[in-house]
């Protein structure tokens, strides 16, 4: 019994190169990711475990229960002769990754073929096999790791369940109880660990990979992060060379360059001086990728580089992309293509995807800018001619009579539209600088009215280093005057309050005017509203930049009654703010 122990340990080598080859393959991925395979990758399976089995048969120690004698390797069994194998290995992997089909098939091509064989235990092993897949399967579990445990004791079961088939269906049973005495505990013992054996290389050797693999990833999208203030200023010399700098000190490549569909934008390594930005595109490879978006390997022969004795010998190229257009390319250089290993291309497919996105936040980012810009001349367009106008001739008719006051509504008309033209180059102001901009428009408008319209101030000076968009309190100002009591025949009355609250700065602008109707008032901020004297386009406008920049909590909060004036809130949060108390 215990001399074959040794040469069933043996066999287990094969083991170890057969689960390290099961691993190249797609659909064993599939199985163990527990992901659900289609009817090609199944029949893929049950030939692979089958024919995993059938070595397992080939590789077996026969052994003559007449004779008492081992033999080394198994190709035809005469009527005294059996098998110590392997053969059951490959059916419980077969059924512990993939379910009891996987390992039934299995079963039954390596059992078919083990009865082919011959041997007084041929039915019994062939019917045996089949057993094996179904007893494997019945560990399966879909959403739960294998553990090692589990294969040992699938794989000790399998052959002990072969065991007792072996005494019940070979005879004569004299001649089968010999040999279960002498090989039935070997076979326990190492196709057991031959089963958890298997498990534990093919786990090695994918979490080798995943490991590899995270740390690829890592690097990546820590040279992502690096380069993310550069690349958003878009592709450029000045930002390639930037972002190859960066790189080229973390990873181990003799250089880095970047071109857009055109030029070299940057080239930093070796060769450098003779490799220079600015300078057209010469690698049919790296044209070749523009072309097509997919990336490529060039030789040195590829490379086309004119100097005699230049270092770089391959490089790998990869597109950059925007919006599914190839604008660009990045390239590692090494000096041979020997130098060009798995890492380094996964490490740059991984790179040039992650900066292809950070391509498309700089378009993404410039686009808000220009929406933004949009929107504030929008909210400029909406500055009714008609005041100028008004204005100007308010100014005139005070040049005689009242020449200080005309100079002061001169110098506030001023202010107001330098206001204007400075909110498309600022992003932020002070709420101070927009309250001046709003007593500028008002105190024209006071004058217009003469003695109609009042305006009052109650402002927290704690809150006017509040942050805030330009261009927000002037439209809801003007709105009042245009749609709430420019027509009303008594004392007109616009509040404007400012105060620092626990949770930012509370903005409010009130009026005594005609009201909004409900029905206007349900969509107004939310929507262009028509009506017979506007649109709602400045109050809608102003809602959106608010949120926009201040989150959802910021938006307007408007109430009215019809014929009782109108009041409109909103709220500038105070993580945004730096309020001095």
């Amino acid at each position: 019994m215990f001399e074959l122990f040794l040469p069933m340990l043996e066999r287990l080598g094969i083991i170890v190169t057969v689960a390290f080859i099961i691993t190249r393959f797609r659909f064993f991925r599939e199985l163990i990711d527990k992901k659900t395979l289609d009817s090609g990758q199944q029949f893929m399976a049950v030939v692979f475990f089958g024919v995993f089995g059938i070595i397992g048969t080939y590789t077996g120690i026969t052994y003559n229960t007449d004779s008492l004698d081992f033999g080394r390797w198994a190709f035809n069994l005469g009527e005294s002769e059996a098998l110590a194998n392997s053969r059951v290995i490959g059916i419980v992997a077969a059924g512990l990754f993939g379910g009891y089909r996987i390992g039934i098939g299995a079963g039954v091509i390596a059992g078919l073929h083990r009865f082919s064989l011959g041997g007084f235990t041929g039915l019994a092993c062939g019917i045996s096999a089949v057993v094996a897949g179904l007893l494997a399967g019945l560990f399966h579990k879909k959403d739960r790791p294998l553990k090692l445990t589990t294969a040992l004791l699938v794989g000790a079961l399998a052959e002990t369940v072969q065991m007792g088939i072996i005494l019940l269906t070979a005879s004569p049973f004299s001649r089968a109880w010999g040999l279960v005495q002498e090989i039935g505990l070997p076979m326990i013992a190492a196709n057991g660990v031959g089963a958890a054996l298997f498990l534990l290389i093919i786990r090695n050797v994918l979490h080798e990979e995943e490991k590899v693999g995270a740390l690829q990833a890592q690097k990546a999208l820590k040279l992502a992060e690096s380069t993310v203030s550069h690349l958003r200023k878009g592709l450029s010399a000045q930002s390639a060379g930037q972002a190859c700098r960066i790189i080229y000190e973390e990873v181990d490549v003799s250089a880095i360059s970047m071109t857009d569909k055109n030029d070299i934008l940057a080239h930093v390594g070796l060769a450098d001086d003779h490799h220079k930005s600015g300078v057209p595109i010469q690698t049919d490879a790296t044209k070749q990728v523009i072309r097509d978006g997919k990336m490529a390997i060039a030789g040195h022969e590829e490379i086309h580089c004119q100097t005699a004795g230049c270092p770089l010998g391959a490089a790998v190229i990869a597109p950059l992309m925007k919006r599914q257009e190839v604008v660009g390319t990045l390239k590692f250089y090494v000096r041979s293509e020997k130098d060009i290993s798995n890492v380094l291309i996964e490490l740059i497919q991984g790179l040039s995807a992650l900066l292809s996105q950070q391509l498309e936040l700089a378009d993404a980012e410039r686009a808000q800018e220009l929406a933004r810009e949009a929107e504030v001349k929008a909210l400029q367009a909406q500055v009714n001619p008609h005041f100028l106008f008004n204005s100007l001739n308010v100014i005139v008719s005070l040049t005689r009579t009242e020449p200080d006051r005309a100079r002061s509504l001169l110098i506030a008309l001023s202010k107001f539209f330098r206001q204007n033209l400075n909110a498309t180059r600022k992003t932020w102001i002070t709420l101070e600088e927009e309250l001046k901009h709003v007593k500028a428009y008002l105190l024209i408008e006071e004058t217009r009215f003469v003695d109609r319209l009042h305006v009052y101030y109650d402002v927290d000076e704690a809150a006017l280093t509040a942050r805030i968009a330009p261009l927000t309190l002037q439209p809801l100002v003007e709105n009042c005057m245009k749609h709430g009591i420019k027509d009303q025949d008594g004392e007109a009355v616009i509040r404007i309050s400012v105060k620092a609250e626990e949770d930012g700065v509370r903005v409010s602008i009130e009026d005594n005017g005609t009201g909004i109707d409900p029905e206007r008032l349900e969509t107004l901020g939310t929507d262009y509203v028509d009506s017979h004297n506007g649109t709602g386009f400045g109050i809608y406008n102003v809602n959106r930049r608010l949120e926009h920049m201040h989150g959802k909590g910021s938006t307007l909060s408007i109430k009215s009654e019809h014929g009782a004036g109108t009041e409109i809130t909103f709220l500038l949060p105070v993580e945004r703010q730096e309020i001095t108390r």
